[in-house]
Formats: structure tokens, C-alpha cells, sequence
């Protein structure tokens, strides 16, 4: 852990790991989008979506990290039994795949992504892969991600969503030692700091926090998840559509608070060194559909079971995750409407009181698990 003596101990930096593992699920996908669009990422979002980029020189690639629920299991059960106690407690938490029927209408389903290019990942489960083959319509988030002059011009009309325009940079916002360790941090990376201190900290942070493996991949031209499920659709001549824009997306996100992002920045670096083991985590319980339980694992792994701040946390989820799934339930009623759509968004949005499978069912519809 790379910590100067005034940094705070481990169990205060992972009592904030709410907010930062909701951030890195959230953010990642919003990050590659603003790189591919100001021209910082390597390789097209287009060529990745081509069928032979994906796999042969990019399956190779190993992500390092242990899936932190076989630690639990061998040194802490009692913890690890909470951590499942409560996410079974939260609505819809268990579940990749969901139907979606209303009568006189053709079924349509409901898919969870992860945005990595993990290739167990982007394979999908074979029930996925079927309701997809037999779909009309596809729907990921957002399309713009397909043409990168088209999202580039996007952002260009708004440069305050993903740059400071006023004056400011990055350091007006860190005091003497985090700005050192910012700047260390790029610079180990090979990132001068003038070259990104226009950009906002949200954006730097999603950069870092991505694990070497998945830039490898990404620079290779692997597509993740849901830029795949794109090209498909594409190539078979389907219908595809999507239910946000890239300048919506970049909005949200700008509509935190600029402490927040700050913070989210900081603590990004300082637990650099667990990112493996989170990403670890995030991965393996979301190819077994146990997305509820992310959250409760990692946090039970860390000291004093993870209990502690989780100021921001709230407002985060508020912004980035509630507020867009009601924007995407809106936009999804009249495409269920037609029936026989195969709509793809990131598993985040399914679980809970608010989560998406509860709003399709407010609004009238059956929506089963698919095992």
C-alpha cells in the first residue's frame, strides 16, 4: 500500500469503499467514453466491436486479484453469512437475466452487462445468448459510444461536463499532499499531470482505477460487454437502440458535487493496491448473478467488517444510479410495448426497492429471474 505516514490507516480508507466500488461500476463505462471521444484511449470502439478483434491475441490476458468471498469463507464464515443474510434481504438481487411479459405482447428480456472485457464476461450466459439471437430490437445504454466523431462532437459542445473551463485545474482542488500523490500516481503511470489537470477528477479516477489487465485488452481493441452485444446486433441487421446519451451520462455525473470527485480521486490511489482483489470480486459474483452481493463481500472483508463512513454515498447512488434507472424504465415502456427487445444495461440497475426489475413491475409488468 503506497501510504505516507499522514494518510489514513486502511480501515478508515475502506469504510469508504461503498461509495468508491459503487463509483468504479458506475464510472468506468462513463470514463471510456470520454477518453474514446477527447481522443485518449487507444484503438476504436468501432474496431472492438468487429468479431475479430475480441479474442485470439486478448483471451491471453489475465487479470490479477483472489475473489475476496473464498478469504471470508476460510477465515471469517460468520461474516461471509451476514454479507449473504443481507443481500438476500435486497429485492431482485440474484440474477442476470429477466424475462419481461405483459399479455398481448411478446416477451422481451432484461439483461445485466459488467462494462470489462473480461472474456467469461462478454461470452454471456447461453440463456442470454438465445434471447438475444431471437430478438428484434437490442437496447444498451447509449449508442454514441459506436461513432466517436459523433460522441467527440457531443462533448465538444458541452467541454464543461468532462473539463474545467473556468480557470481552475485539477490542483486548485488538492491540497500540497494529495496533489504529490496525484501527481506520483499518473507519473508512475506514464501520465504527465499537465496533460490530464484540465480534466475533471472523476474521469482521471476511473482511469486509474481500471486494472492494467482491462486497459491491455482495451487497447488490443476488446470490447466490453455491452459495446459487443452492439456489434452483434449490428451485424445481424437488428434493430438498435439506446436509452440514454452520451452528453446525459457526462451530466450526471458532472451534477455531483466537485469535493466528491475529488475525494472519490484520492481514495481511488490510496486503495489502489485492493483494486485487483474488488475487481476480483465485482467479476465472479456477477457471472454467478449474485449482484447484491458485491457490495455486502466487500465490505465484510475489510477491517471491522467495513463498517463506518459512507458520507457521499447516498447522493451518489441518488444521481448516478436511482435517478437513471427511473430515465431508463421511461424510455424502455414503449420499445417493451412492441414486444420481442433484448435490452442490455449494467447490472447496477436491476437490484432493489428502485432497481429497474421493480420499476417494470410497478408498471404493470411479470418479470421473472431467468436460471
Amino acid at each position: 500500500m503506497r501510504q505516507s505516514p499522514h494518510h489514513p490507516p486502511l480501515t478508515a480508507i475502506w469504510s469508504r469503499l461503498p461509495r468508491l466500488v459503487l463509483f468504479v461500476a458506475a464510472s468506468l463505462p462513463l470514463m471510456l467514453l470520454a477518453m474514446l471521444a477527447i481522443g485518449l484511449a487507444a484503438g476504436s470502439a468501432k474496431a472492438g466491436a468487429e468479431a475479430g478483434r475480441s479474442s485470439a491475441e486478448t483471451a491471453g490476458i489475465v487479470c490479477a486479484g483472489e475473489n475476496l468471498t473464498g478469504k471470508l469463507s476460510a477465515t471469517d464464515p460468520e461474516a461471509l453469512a451476514r454479507a449473504r443474510a443481507e443481500a438476500a434481504a435486497v429485492p431482485n438481487g440474484k440474477g442476470r437475466l429477466w424475462k419481461i411479459e405483459k399479455p398481448g405482447v411478446a416477451p422481451s428480456w432484461l439483461f445485466g452487462t459488467m462494462h470489462v472485457t473480461d472474456p467469461r464476461v462478454v461470452a454471456m450466459p447461453d440463456a442470454a445468448r438465445d434471447a438475444f439471437e431471437t430478438a428484434d430490437t437490442v437496447v444498451i445504454e447509449t449508442i454514441d459510444i459506436l461513432d466517436p466523431a459523433k460522441a467527440q462532437a457531443a462533448l465538444m459542445s458541452r467541454p464543461e461536463l468532462t473539463m474545467f473551463t473556468d480557470g481552475n485545474t485539477l490542483v486548485s482542488f488538492l491540497d500540497e499532499e494529495d496533489a504529490r500523490l496525484v501527481e506520483e500516481e499518473l507519473a508512475r503511470r506514464g501520465i504527465p499531470l499537465a496533460l490530464v489537470s484540465r480534466m475533471k477528477p472523476w474521469m482521471i479516477a476511473g482511469m486509474l482505477a481500471m486494472p492494467a489487465c482491462e486497459l491491455e485488452r482495451k487497447n488490443e481493441g476488446a470490447p466490453f460487454l455491452d459495446i459487443r452485444i452492439a456489434g452483434d446486433a449490428e451485424a445481424a441487421g437488428k434493430t438498435l437502440l439506446g436509452l440514454e446519451s452520451i452528453g446525459e451520462q457526462m451530466t450526471a455525473m458532472a451534477d455531483l458535487p466537485i469535493e466528491f470527485h475529488v475525494r472519490g480521486l484520492v481514495e481511488t490511489i490510496r486503495l489502489a493496491d485492493l483494486m485487483p482483489d474488488i475487481m476480483a470480486t465485482m467479476t465472479e459474483l456477477y457471472l454467478e448473478g449474485e449482484i447484491a452481493l458485491i457490495m455486502p463481500i466487500i465490505m465484510a472483508a475489510g477491517p471491522e467488517n467495513g463498517e463506518g463512513d459512507t458520507d457521499g454515498y447516498a447522493q451518489f447512488e441518488e444521481r448516478i444510479v436511482l435517478m437513471r434507472n427511473r430515465v431508463m424504465a421511461e424510455r424502455a415502456a414503449p420499445i417493451f410495448a412492441d414486444g420481442n427487445a433484448f435490452i442490455a444495461v449494467g447490472a447496477l440497475h436491476l437490484p432493489g426497492e428502485e432497481g429497474l426489475v421493480s420499476l417494470l413491475r410497478d408498471a404493470g409488468y411479470t418479470v421473472s429471474a431467468v436460471r
